[in-house]
């Protein structure tokens, strides 16, 4: 009941018991002007604008390259450097290797010597108590494998 200035709608009730009014505004030859949205006037663009434009895109794209080749050769120096740090652990492995090998091989021709000093000990001493055997008290002459007996009297 506004009249002319607007129209009232009936209330309308929800399930919940709410109720609510609208209230709807008459239009106005006003109001609709300025809600007219107009383009903003356009600006002659100068030769210079385009200009400016041209060389901040070279800019750019100047820029985004030198980005582009600078991670290229980040990643070149990385791989670089796991190359050399795979290498460096390969000849390290190697070297290491390699003494481990020394050592086993001196180790062994070390017990080769005991070895074999060992049994020549046990000969000489076997030689001995041959020697002690045959002569007895008499005199006797070895030499290499043979025993030669000088008997007194």
């Amino acid at each position: 009941i506004l009249g002319s200035c607007g129209a009232k709608k009936p209330i309308n009730k929800r399930a919940s018991g709410q109720a609510f009014e609208v209230i709807l505004k008459a239009s106005s030859p006003v109001s609709e002007t300025g809600h007219c949205i107009t383009s903003p006037p356009k600006r002659d663009i100068s030769l210079e604008d385009i200009q400016k434009k041209l060389e901040a895109a070279e800019d750019r794209r100047k820029s985004q390259e030198a980005q582009v080749l600078r991670a290229l050769a980040e990643k070149r120096e990385h791989e670089r450097d796991v190359l050399l740090k795979a290498m460096e652990e390969n000849s390290n492995f190697s070297r290491m290797a390699e003494e481990k090998l020394q050592l086993k091989m001196e180790q062994i021709e070390e017990n080769r010597q005991a070895y074999l000093a060992a049994i020549m000990e046990r000969l000489q001493e076997k030689k001995k108590r041959k020697y002690t055997e045959v002569c007895g008290g008499g005199t006797c002459e070895c030499t290499g494998s043979s025993i030669f007996i000088f008997k007194n009297g």
